[in-house]
C-alpha cells in the first residue's frame, strides 16, 4: 500500500503542478471555450483572474505533495479544487468528470495513508 500512495501522491502533485502553472503560462493549448453554462463559468474565472489563484493553490498543493512535505497541508489546500473540478463534471462539462474521479481516487489513497494527521478534525468538540 505504501507504493501506492507514493505513486498517487506523485502522480498528483505532477498533474497539480502542471495544471497550476499552465493557468499562469498557458504552455499547454487549451483551444476554444466550451458553449453553454460550462464557458460562461470559464469566461468569468478567466476575466476577473479568479483562475490564478485556483493556479496557485493547485501548484503550491502539488509541490507539496512532490517533495513529499506538508503533505496533510497538500490534501487540504487541493480538497476544495478536487470538489470544483468533480462539481463541473457532474453540472456542466462531462469531459472533465474521468480527471476528477481520478484525482479524487488519488486523493483517498494518499489520505488515507496520512489520515493520523487528521485525527483532531474527526473529534467532536463539547465534549468533556
Amino acid at each position: 500500500m505504501k507504493i501506492v500512495a507514493t505513486i498517487a501522491r506523485i502522480l498528483m502533485g505532477i498533474v497539480f503542478l502542471v495544471f497550476g502553472l499552465n493557468k499562469f503560462y498557458m504552455f499547454i493549448p487549451s483551444g476554444p471555450l466550451p458553449t453553454g453554462a460550462a464557458g460562461q463559468f470559464m469566461g468569468a474565472l478567466m476575466s476577473t483572474h479568479y483562475l490564478m489563484f485556483i493556479g496557485f493553490f493547485e501548484a503550491a498543493g502539488g509541490l507539496m505533495l512532490l517533495f513529499n512535505r506538508y503533505v496533510p497541508l497538500g490534501l487540504t489546500v487541493l480538497g476544495p479544487v478536487i470538489v470544483n473540478v468533480l462539481l463541473i463534471g457532474f453540472l456542466m462539462s462531462p469531459m472533465a468528470l474521468p480527471s476528477g474521479i481520478l484525482v479524487t481516487l488519488c486523493w483517498f489513497i494518499v489520505f488515507w495513508r496520512v489520515r493520523s494527521a487528521f485525527a483532531g478534525v474527526f473529534q467532536p468538540t463539547g465534549q468533556h
